[in-house]
């Protein structure tokens, strides 16, 4: 299942600062996984992702900056609790993928 909505294409027109190049990089090798990242204290998932994810665990869709003038969506969890989020997402279904 391919979860992302943003087109192969479309990542190298995503805001260039350091986090979205790296989520550039990652989402495009894992496009089947809701691609999870540590921001901080926060677990966060962004585009599609992040609306999935929203949607999935029951937790506020925020948002990040500017893709094509449209904000970026973006959802998260704090680090101390984010295993019962992850394990959530799976038993719902989800391959979650946290590049480290």
């Amino acid at each position: 299942m391919k979860i992302s909505s943003i087109a192969t294409n479309d990542i190298e027109e995503v805001e260039d600062t350091p986090l979205m190049r790296q989520w550039r990089e990652v989402k495009s090798k894992h496009q089947d996984a809701l691609v999870v990242f540590r921001v901080g204290d926060f677990y966060e998932l962004f585009f599609e992702d992040a609306k999935i994810a929203a949607s999935a665990l029951d937790i506020a869709l925020t948002k990040r900056g500017k893709h094509n003038d449209e904000d970026i969506p973006m959802c998260g969890v704090p680090h101390h609790s984010a295993e019962n989020y992850i394990f959530s997402l799976i038993n719902k279904g989800f391959r979650p993928y946290l590049p480290y």
